[in-house]
């Protein structure tokens, strides 16, 4: 998922969805970004989800000034190739208030907090979470087939924030862990009643 303002939504729809550049702060994520990866636009003065397309390219540099910044030395100079899937008018964007609190992605925040989930201009989310929201803009875009998923092969979204069908790293190696320990505890149980039955 890339966040993103209205205004350089704005800059990006008037170049056809056909480039977009992420800060060099997320130059990490950036650089993971490869063809047929899928970004979901979140804008975050608007609140809305506004569209969705699929990257073309490898990732690139370049520092061509394309958009805007608070700081002026940010020229967004991590870049891909873009094709767009779904894209929806200003005033026909898919309410963040609405849709927001139940994603999976902002489980870990309260429901009426979920906006502090989308700080920072690229993130990964789950695949589930794409599909929903993709499924939200082209019922809104009147496309027949809204169950239907036009990428089924994709590799993930970027959320661009990247690559969606994964989770941050943090939480898998969170999730393998907790697996491991109840598995543990589950084994010594199942022992210490093997060992009573055979006094």
């Amino acid at each position: 998922m890339l966040v993103t303002t209205q205004e350089n939504l704005d800059i990006t729809r008037s170049r056809g969805f056909s480039v977009q550049g992420v800060d060099t702060k997320n130059r990490r994520k950036a650089l993971r970004i490869g063809p047929e990866d899928r970004v979901l636009y979140y804008v975050s003065d608007k609140k809305g989800f506004a569209a969705t397309a699929t990257v073309t390219s490898d990732n690139f540099e370049d520092h061509e000034r394309i958009w805007k910044h608070h700081d002026d030395q940010e020229t967004f100079p991590h870049r891909v190739e873009l094709s767009p899937d779904v894209v929806l008018d200003e005033s026909e964007y898919v309410d963040g208030y609405q849709v927001g609190p139940t994603l999976q992605y902002v489980k870990k925040w309260p429901p009426d907090m979920w906006p502090l989930a989308f700080f920072g201009m690229l993130h990964i989310i789950p695949q589930r979470d794409f599909n929903f929201i993709e499924s939200e803009l082209r019922r809104i875009n009147g496309d027949l087939l809204v169950n239907e998923d036009p990428h089924p092969e994709s590799s993930g979204s970027i959320v661009s924030s990247g690559i969606i069908e994964s989770l941050d790293s943090s939480d898998e190696v969170s999730d393998v862990k907790k697996h491991f320990d109840v598995s543990a505890k589950s084994r010594k149980s199942s022992h210490r009643r093997r060992k009573k039955r055979h006094r």
